[in-house]
């Protein structure tokens, strides 16, 4: 899979509390970042905790890296090395 089509994935989001492509939701991180400025908050950008599990948790369900859902379908485990070198890639696609 290309990163453009990787790109193109949704997932729910539920700090956005709606459906989003990879692409849109980082998009949508970086204007938070820009609009917060000195007030954003690296571990709570959208208000919540663990906000980069609902990307890793479709990344794991397209099988982009190693790990496990848990039967209500969020994040059990991931391999996180490769979580991070990919979306660093995405990114870097952007």
């Amino acid at each position: 899979m290309t990163n453009e089509e990787i790109l193109e994935l949704t997932f729910k989001s539920t700090d956005l509390n709606q459906r989003v492509s990879i692409r849109s939701y980082l998009k949508e991180l970086l204007q938070t970042l820009w609009t917060e400025q000195e007030s954003f908050s690296g571990k709570r950008p959208f208000g919540n905790s663990g906000w980069t599990h609902d990307i890793y948790s479709c990344l794991v369900e397209n099988n982009l890296i190693k790990g496990k859902l848990d039967e209500d379908g969020y994040l059990d485990s991931y391999d996180e090395e490769a979580a991070e070198k990919l979306m660093l890639k995405l990114i870097e696609s952007l």
